[in-house]
């Protein structure tokens, strides 16, 4: 995102999470919010750009200027610097900081958004817990009575091309002998 002239001003043309200008600097919408207001805006070096764009928090040393930014009078410095200490929370000082951080309940909502968003999201995984996507294909682990039908799928059956149920994880829809069925993901393995 490109940094205008009132971001620039408000950051005084360094990062606002480790005073660097390195590397150019880069206007950061805190995610979930992703829209050009300035209030849901950061601006980062090149560095911090780069290790938060590769989600790549390795370099705790580098990290350590959050506990100074946590005290940022801008709500998305705040939230941002609260965020980059929940990754790196396994170091002592990173937890420090978080439990004397000062953020009130909507930067607090803010922070936690987007694990919330992730954690809403419906994985479905086969058996062997493999991931599984739209349009894969799987096999059956043992054999299936097929309901409203006289047959039985049996084990090692190929079914192409599924579709995830949305609502629903433990379910995919698949093809066999003709019909479409709801198949229970306990019961497959993705094919590779």
């Amino acid at each position: 995102m490109s940094l205008n002239t009132q971001l620039e001003s408000r950051s005084n043309g360094v990062c606002e999470l480790c005073t660097e200008s390195s590397g150019g600097l880069f206007a950061y919408a805190v995610p979930p919010k992703n829209d050009d207001a300035i209030e849901n805006q950061v601006v980062l070096c090149g560095s911090c750009h780069e290790q938060i764009s590769s989600a790549d928090y390795s370099n705790v040393h580098h990290w350590r200027c959050l506990e100074g930014s946590i005290w940022s009078e801008e709500p998305a410095v705040k939230v941002l610097s609260y965020k980059i200490l929940g990754k790196i929370s396994s170091e002592e000082w990173a937890r420090d900081a978080m439990e004397s951080a000062m953020l009130d309940e909507s930067q607090l909502a803010w922070a936690e958004a987007e694990d919330a968003l992730e954690a809403q999201k419906v994985v479905h995984k086969d058996s062997f817990g493999v991931v599984l996507q739209s349009g894969d294909t799987v096999v059956l682990t043992q054999n299936l009575n097929v309901k409203g039908t006289n047959y039985i799928a049996p084990k090692g059956t190929i079914v192409r091309k599924i579709k995830l149920v949305a609502e629903n994880a433990d379910q995919v829809e698949g093809k066999i002998n003709g019909d479409t069925i709801v198949i229970l993901t306990k019961y497959i393995r993705k094919s590779v």
